[in-house]
């Protein structure tokens, strides 16, 4: 597993940010309410949702199993059945994939992580949080940088934490990858490490309390020259992550 500033975003002041605002009437918890011909332009990419298309989800399965299998790990049902709970990201050079990631809001089937550390889970939920998961992320690492994996974040940020109020967020990776998540990140270690029947390789469960996150941003975001080793400098400004939570409404019409 692996890892623009949107020029036509409207201002917003950064406190507007912190705390994050509750979810909007519309967008219920367990389920995505968003703009499917929304588009995130970078310099030499772009980032959109690819439910909505066919084609995208042949070609990021593809990507999966290519990504996975390089690392020696088998994907089970490469091409993700769609879910109202799951936004699937994925990441684009003309008309090359090269990048994805799947958001899962909590519902009533739950995360995939529960197959494995429910009790984890289970145990913050019981403190009345809010909880969500980052799943199937792969990044072709011809293409991938910094700024390709900060991009693909800061949506997932705007999604869990700005729009439907999410409060913690986990992600199960490769053991040897976890170093990575909690320098660049600040994830934390929640489970022991145990064979994910997914891939049938070893995984640990990482959560990251989105409050930390707020923290980062609102320190770091649009700083990349910043001497602090982590992600969020890549993000863009506040004001252009607020700007999201428009662009990212089914009223929006951003493309």
């Amino acid at each position: 597993m692996m890892i623009e500033t949107a020029g036509h975003a409207k201002s917003a002041t950064d406190a507007a940010l912190f705390p994050p605002p509750r979810p909007r009437a519309p967008a219920k918890q367990d389920s995505f309410s968003l703009n499917d011909e929304f588009i995130f332009e970078r310099a030499d990419y772009r980032i959109c949702f690819a439910q909505g298309s066919e084609v995208l989800r042949n070609k990021l399965a593809s990507l999966v199993e290519r990504m996975y299998g390089s690392r020696g790990l088998h994907v089970y049902h490469a091409v993700q059945d769609l879910h109202p709970s799951r936004a699937i990201l994925v990441a684009c050079r003309g008309e090359h994939l090269f990048g994805t990631l799947t958001l899962g809001l909590d519902s009533k089937t739950g995360l995939l992580a529960d197959t494995l550390y429910r009790p984890q889970i289970d145990a913050v939920r019981a403190k009345g949080r809010k909880v969500c998961e980052v799943t199937r992320l792969a990044i072709d690492p011809e293409y991938g940088s910094h700024d390709v994996m900060a991009s693909i974040f800061q949506l997932v940020y705007v999604m869990s934490r700005l729009i439907h109020g999410m409060t913690d967020l986990f992600i199960e990776v490769h053991p040897r990858h976890a170093g990575f998540y909690r320098r660049m990140l600040g994830y934390r270690i929640a489970g022991p490490e145990k064979i994910c029947p997914r891939v049938g390789a070893p995984a640990v469960l990482l959560h990251l309390p989105l409050e930390y996150a707020d923290a980062q941003l609102h320190q770091f975001a649009g700083k990349p020259m910043s001497r602090e080793r982590n992600l969020y400098k890549f993000s863009s400004p506040l004001r252009d992550l607020a700007a999201l939570t428009l662009t990212l409404s089914p009223a929006s019409a951003n493309c």
